[in-house]
């Protein structure tokens, strides 16, 4: 045999191994084991879903409302991440800011041979209906399903009002598509369910299969990750590694906490504008971090030296 049939005849051999130690119930479609997502999310050490994925407390969810895009920018780029933002969407029930821990799914164009075995699996892991349903039957609540389908319009509209009511009453957030829906005016009543989508169709999802669930997934310029937190806004999507959700928590609460105190210390006119607007002095950081401690908050601002 040569080389190379060798070689894939591990590979698949290792994977098989790897579907055999997993119970159906534990299952999950997709090329990635509880381990790996483990692996691949290894930055993260907090708590964990059963199959994996990165459990961010609510704590930590409720102090990330009201955070911006570009303040979760401030902390993302200089740690790296340069391609976690995504804008261009089309909105339904915009207003409260969406914001949940991510569950991803990858769509690929259809091909009878591989949907059969998808279908097999499935069925196999005790999954009801079409493959659509699959990814809303494991939602939490907290959790905001995003979904690469890689683009699709006409024919690519995953989901309706029906499915639109089912991602709403399991999640209670929203849903990232990046394809289309229907039925936009039954999923203008599902109040509180924001949708972020290229857009929308009459036709209902056909020629295409789910090849992946809480794997690595792209959509348009952003890598997306299971378990990341998704935060939507005015200007598009922020996909904050889990990582980094407190992080930046902790950050946006501090420039809330600056503006406050520049804006009470311009109304009092003990500082001029391009002070406040300028690099602060020693004094002003001290002062600032004096009046956040009478506060009750235990963030500071770094001393200059």
């Amino acid at each position: 045999m040569p080389q190379y049939r060798c070689k894939w005849a591990l590979i698949a051999a290792e994977l098989l191994l790897c579907c055999s130690m997993v119970s159906p119930a534990d299952a999950q479609l997709g090329l990635f084991t509880r381990e790996q997502r483990i692996d691949f999310t290894s930055a993260w050490r907090g708590a964990r879903f059963p199959d994996g994925r990165p459990d961010v407390p609510d704590s930590v969810l409720q102090r990330l409302k009201g955070v911006t895009a570009e303040e979760a920018w401030e902390v993302l780029m200089p740690a790296g991440y340069k391609n976690q933002f995504e804008p261009g969407w089309k909105v339904i029930n915009p207003g409260d800011q969406l914001i949940g821990r991510v569950v991803t799914a990858v769509f690929m164009p259809s091909r009878p041979d591989v949907n059969e075995i998808i279908n097999r699996h499935g069925k196999e892991e005790g999954r009801i209906g079409a493959q659509n349903s699959w990814i809303i039957d494991i939602l939490k609540p907290g959790d905001v399903l995003v979904v690469d389908l890689f683009g699709k319009i006409k024919d690519g509209t995953l989901i309706g009002d029906n499915l639109g009511t089912a991602i709403y009453a399991k999640s209670h957030t929203g849903l990232i598509v990046n394809g289309a829906v229907r039925d936009v005016v039954g999923l203008e009543e599902i109040k509180g369910f924001q949708i972020y989508t290229r857009g929308f169709d009459p036709s209902a999802l056909r020629d295409v299969m789910l090849m992946g669930i809480n794997v690595p997934i792209r959509i348009g310029h952003a890598t997306v990750m299971p378990g990341d937190i998704a935060l939507g806004g005015p200007e598009g999507v922020t996909f904050i590694p889990a990582e980094l959700a407190e992080q930046v928590a902790d950050h946006a609460e501090l420039t809330h906490l600056q503006d406050d105190w520049g804006h009470e210390m311009l109304r009092e006119g003990k500082y001029t504008p391009g002070e406040i607007d300028g690099r602060w002095t020693r004094k002003m950081v001290e002062e600032f971090n004096a009046w956040v401690a009478q506060k009750g908050s235990k963030l500071r601002m770094k001393v200059p030296q």
